[in-house]
C-alpha cells in the first residue's frame, strides 16, 4: 500500500494483493490451473480522498483470479465512495461489501486502506494544531500504545496531561 497526495489538492492511495503457489495450482471448484509462482490473485484498488478522509473515488483492477468473475466483484466497491475512514471504518466496509457482494479480498485490502490514508496525511496534520477531546486535552492522548496517557510520548510532548503508572 501507498499513500500520495495528487497535485489537485487531493490524496491517493493504492493497495495491491499478489498471491503465488510454489506449486502448480488450480482450485478444487474449477476455474484457471496456476502454474507454480504465477499470481493466482493480482489485484488492488486506487483510492481517492480528501484532507477530511472522505472517499470521492475508487477504481479496482484485476491482474489475475482464480475465476472468469472475479473483477466483477470490483464493482460493489463503489459502495464506498462518499464514506469517511475513521472510527467505524471497518463495519461500514464490511456491512456494504461482505459476504456475496464484492470481492472479499478487496474489501479486506479497504480495511487497513484507512491507516494508510490517515499516515499519508502526516504532514498535513503537523502544520494544524492538536485536535482537542471534550475536555480541551489532547484527542491523540489514549489513541494507541505509544499516545498511552503513561507513556514516555505524551510526558515529553504534553507533559500536563502525562499520568503516572500509579495514577488511574
Amino acid at each position: 500500500m501507498r499513500g500520495y497526495r495528487r497535485s489537485d489538492g487531493l490524496f491517493e492511495i493504492e493497495g495491491r494483493i499478489i498471491d503465488t503457489k510454489p506449486r502448480d495450482f488450480t482450485a478444487a471448484s474449477g476455474g484457471r490451473s496456476v502454474p507454480a509462482n504465477e499470481p493466482l490473485h493480482d489485484l488492488g484498488l486506487r483510492l481517492v480522498f480528501t484532507e477530511e478522509l472522505l472517499v470521492r473515488a475508487i477504481e479496482t483492477f484485476t491482474g489475475a483470479a482464480p475465476y472468469a468473475e472475479c473483477p466483477e466483484g470490483g464493482r460493489a466497491l463503489q459502495s464506498i465512495v462518499g464514506e469517511r475512514m475513521s472510527r467505524g471504518w471497518s463495519s461500514v466496509v464490511r456491512s456494504k461489501l461482505g459476504g456475496a457482494r464484492s470481492c472479499t479480498h478487496l474489501m479486506e485490502l479497504l480495511i487497513p486502506l484507512a491507516t494508510v490514508a490517515y499516515q499519508s496525511l502526516a504532514e498535513v496534520r503537523m502544520t494544524k494544531p492538536a485536535r482537542a477531546d471534550a475536555s480541551g486535552g489532547p484527542a491523540s492522548i489514549d489513541s494507541c500504545y505509544a499516545y498511552r496517557a503513561q507513556g514516555e510520548v505524551v510526558l515529553r510532548r504534553w507533559p500536563s496531561f502525562h499520568r503516572p503508572d500509579n495514577e488511574s
